[in-house]
């Protein structure tokens, strides 16, 4: 059974409710249609009936929740509650009304401050940063969380590898260029997304062009500080590095280059140096080893908030929402 289809699984045995609020994209309904047949989560779309009309063509949906933002009789209490929430900032009341009927994405993120639903899931035709500004101004990072960051669960066809070909990967959306302890605190939460989700004990490579000293750069003394810091920081979790991606997932190079390592050769979750490095390599996983991609998935904040990539298929959106149910569970 496959990783997703695992994960449907837990969100059936407590299921949450997810907002999908992209609802100008028939991607969103077929989706939806699916999620609902097979009873893991339930669904509000956000759309007017114009949009709904348009986009949901064609599919049955006759089980999922449409609520039009510019019609529903809780838009006012959100409306006031937002606007008490960013007053400070210079918004007005009028101002708060507008954004929440105009963007979606804000008014989702009010449902799930408000309790009306456990999750959200975005992107699909907007940018991240139209997913994750309303997520931090409304819904705020989770309590104890130094840093909220993306990561992205791999599945790749080599059942060897990983935890039977699932990687989690960190970060690979979001922080650009992570100090070491971002980096440390990226490694922490994407162990913990890791236990959590596939239910394994994480092993945590820090990785670099370098194996434990191999090399001798500042890029490689950042990891180094990184993995000291989570080690000592988080020692319920096992983190090593620096390690180049081949000692640190294949156990033939991991016996030669860190024999010691209680990671190399065995570890499922990657962190990389910097964005550049996590979004190449993520993509270069996904599109030479046909593997399969879910995320840019947040770590950080209060509730689930996921992102899409724009070129995402409906199955895409289906797994994210999978596991989105199953963050929300956590939460």
């Amino acid at each position: 059974m496959g990783f997703i289809e695992q994960l449907k699984i837990k969100a059936k045995s407590n299921k949450k409710t997810i907002v999908l609020p992209e609802g100008m994209d028939r991607r969103t309904y077929e989706a939806a249609q699916q999620i609902v047949e097979e009873d893991f989560a339930d669904i509000i779309i956000l759309a007017s009936p114009e949009e709904a009309e348009k986009y949901g063509k064609g599919y049955d949906i006759e089980n999922v929740t449409i609520i039009d933002p510019k019609d529903c009789v809780k838009t006012k209490e959100y409306a006031e509650e937002f606007y008490m929430l960013r007053k400070a900032k210079g918004m007005t009341e009028t101002q708060a009304y507008a954004m929440l009927v105009s963007d979606y994405m804000y008014f989702a993120c009010m449902m799930v401050r408000a309790g009306d639903a456990d999750g959200v899931v975005s992107g699909a035709c907007h940018s991240s940063a139209n997913t994750l500004r309303p997520s931090l101004q409304i819904i705020k990072t989770k309590p104890g969380s130094k840093l909220v960051s993306a990561f992205f669960v791999m599945c790749v066809q080599n059942k060897e590898l990983g935890a039977d070909g699932v990687f989690v990967m960190g970060d690979c959306g979001l922080n650009q260029n992570p100090n070491p302890e971002q980096l440390a605190d990226i490694a922490a939460s994407s162990a913990e997304s890791f236990e959590y989700l596939v239910g394994e004990k994480a092993r945590v490579a820090m990785l670099s062009h370098s194996t434990h000293g191999s090399a001798a750069h500042p890029d490689v003394d950042k990891v180094v500080e990184a993995t000291k810091i989570a080690q000592k920081e988080y020692p319920q979790f096992l983190i090593d590095g620096e390690l180049q991606t081949d000692a640190a997932v294949v156990p033939e190079v991991a016996a030669l280059k860190a024999p010691d390592s209680p990671v190399a050769g065995k570890a499922n979750v990657l962190i990389f140096p910097d964005l550049d490095a996590g979004n190449i390599g993520y993509k270069l996983i996904q599109r030479l080893g046909n593997a399969e991609a879910y995320g840019p998935l947040c770590q950080g904040i209060a509730k689930p908030v996921n992102d899409l990539s724009r070129g995402c298929s409906a199955k895409d959106i289906v797994g994210v929402v999978a596991i989105t149910a199953v963050q929300a569970q956590i939460n």
